[in-house]
């Protein structure tokens, strides 16, 4: 009877999977429960981190960066304490192989495949940051975790490879989108930041988890991200001119906070002996910056709201800018875990009340609004920092409902966008990639490019020759047209070069002349972990159409032939498209 159910039980499973790789629909329902999971889990861990601040800081109805100043020092103890928790944890769960992988990297790399403790470890290690106070936010915590329940539910049920990756944005983004109260900006996280392209077969899957992961944000009664605007205004061409100057203000600004952050965490990281108690240090450098101005604190949302409100003095803006990236650079150097997003808001409304104020001073005829400036440098400055420019344009939309701001934010972050693009070429989460060695660039897949590799792709029915055998006794071996080309190894088996068999029979070549002597490429190899780009590039490069495979020792492996690797280039790039599209 057991044995009987648990076939039924299978058999059923089997079906659904099947219906899920066939049935749009059923695949839209998935990324429906995949969001209403997100969002549950996204107010979730903002209870959670909020907790934290209320029983550490005694914050109440205010947001821990609103607070005028902290009344009690000794509160400001939490920070180093927070820190000593990250050390804590991080003995707890044991030095790790690999650093956790988040959903951009999954999604780049490994198919969207995110194992599930990495989900625990980000999402522990951000709420115990944001919660003592570091200048971080909790937008990695509410992706990763978003994504990583979609990831583990596609894994359960066995989906596609693009498909998981589809499902895994629809979750990230659902979460973003939970935590502003706004599915579109939280639908363009998806497509821009995770997924990495605005494709047919992801627009209904993703809009889905989006709206069910803000209809849990308003069931549960949370005010959602909203900013008040000027009523009325007229944008003139003048105003576009403005504000496309200061999408490139923040572009720089963006650029310099992201090469500065990773400058001082390289020299923090070289540390020996302190190298474990990075954290804790850190949290003792902020407390003398959270008492100059808890603006530097957390995340900044309600230092956004507040200086938005209170229109300060460029005076006060400065200094709240200035610290507020210090702060950042320390959280983020020292082994606070967050992202800037959410920080990158409050650097670019600060940003551009500067900017409207000091153009204001200098030219008192163009009576920019310092409201509308901030709007634009939130949306500017973190298009730099996160990418996505109709991302953060969606989400000014939602959080303002102003149409008619639209066409200078989108202006100024496209501008922002293309800027960091050219100069600098990546966001924050895939630079900081980027220096850890990763070829990852964009969250595109480019997890088949690294696994076609030339041990995947090399022939191992090649024909090898001794250098010292003389011409007369390699045309006794090898008759001319039983194979094109020979590969040369001395005594212990290492590569010498490689010899076309029609040369070899060249009339002109002295008979008893070694064959090494006519050997070609024997400087020209491939390590066997080379992926297809880097095989490509090297057969372009030396204009040859086979190059040898060699270990670590030079010892032949195989033969990678051009003819080969080009068409397993090009089928899966064509493999890659129609699954872009939603084709089988």
């Amino acid at each position: 009877m057991a044995r009987t159910w648990k076939l039924f039980a299978r058999s059923v499973v089997t079906r659904q999977r099947q219906r899920l790789r066939e049935s749009e629909a059923a695949f839209i329902l998935l990324a429906t429960v995949s969001g209403l999971i997100a969002g549950l889990l996204t107010n979730m861990q903002s209870a959670l981190a909020h907790g934290i601040q209320q029983l550490l800081y005694g914050v109440t109805i205010n947001r821990l960066s609103a607070l005028g100043s902290i009344h009690h020092p000794w509160r400001l103890l939490a920070l180093p304490l927070g820190g000593l928790c990250l050390v804590a944890l991080g003995y707890f769960i044991g030095r790790r192989q690999r650093p956790p992988i988040d959903v951009v990297e999954a999604n780049a790399l490994h198919g969207g495949r995110i194992p599930f403790v990495d989900n625990l470890v980000i999402a522990a290690q951000t709420i115990l940051s944001n919660g003592a106070g570091a200048s971080v936010g909790l937008e990695a915590a509410y992706a990763q975790v978003g994504g990583g329940a979609a990831s583990f539910l596609g894994q359960q049920l066995k989906l596609r490879r693009n498909d998981l990756r589809m499902l895994v944005g629809a979750g990230a983004g659902a979460a973003v989108g939970a935590a502003f109260g706004a599915p579109l900006a939280g639908a363009f996280y998806a497509f821009e930041i995770v997924i990495g392209a605005y494709t047919p077969a992801a627009i209904a899957p993703v809009a889905a988890a989006a709206l069910a992961a803000a209809l849990v944000t308003r069931s549960l009664h949370v005010d959602p991200y909203l900013i008040a605007t000027t009523a009325t205004r007229l944008v003139s061409t003048a105003d576009y001119l403005i504000y496309a100057l200061l999408g490139l203000v923040c572009a720089v600004i963006g650029i310099a906070v992201m090469r500065m952050v990773t400058f001082v965490e390289m020299r923090v990281q070289s540390w020996q002996r302190l190298g474990n108690w990075r954290p804790v240090i850190g949290g003792c450098l902020l407390i003398p910056v959270a008492w100059l101005s808890p603006q530097s604190l957390s995340a900044g949302h309600g230092a956004l709201h507040l200086d938005l409100a209170l229109h300060p003095s460029i005076s006060f803006l400065l200094i709240i800018l200035l610290l507020k990236i210090v702060a950042s650079i320390i959280s983020l150097s020292f082994g606070f875990r967050g992202g800037l997003f959410f920080a990158s808001l409050f650097l670019g409304s600060l940003v551009g009340q500067i900017f409207a104020a000091t153009l204001n001073l200098w030219f008192p005829g163009l009576a920019i609004d310092s409201t509308d400036a901030a709007l634009v440098g939130m949306a500017a400055l973190s298009v730099s920092v996160v990418g996505g420019p109709m991302t953060l344009a969606m989400l000014m939309l939602e959080t303002t409902h102003d149409f008619a701001l639209m066409g200078v934010v989108l202006t100024a972050s496209l501008i922002a966008s293309a800027f960091t693009r050219e100069t600098f070429g990546y966001s924050f989460s895939t630079w900081r990639l980027h220096v850890r060695g990763s070829s990852v660039r964009s969250p595109r897949d480019i997890g088949w490019v690294i696994n076609l590799t030339a041990s995947r792709l090399m022939r191992k029915d090649w024909v090898s020759v001794r250098d010292t055998l003389s011409i007369a006794d390699f045309r006794a071996q090898i008759p001319l047209g039983s194979t094109s080309k020979a590969v040369v190894i001395d005594a212990s088996g290492r590569y010498l070069g490689i010899v076309p068999t029609a040369i070899a029979y060249g009339s002109t070549l002295s008979e008893t002349a070694p064959v090494g002597s006519i050997a070609t490429l024997a400087d020209t190899t491939l390590a066997a972990s080379a992926d297809i780009h880097q095989i490509l590039e090297r057969l372009d490069h030396s204009g040859a159409d086979e190059l040898a495979v060699v270990d670590d020792h030079d010892v032949v492996l195989g033969i990678v032939t051009e003819k080969h690797v080009r068409r397993r280039y090009f089928e899966e790039i064509e493999t890659s498209q129609r699954a872009m599209f939603g084709e089988s």
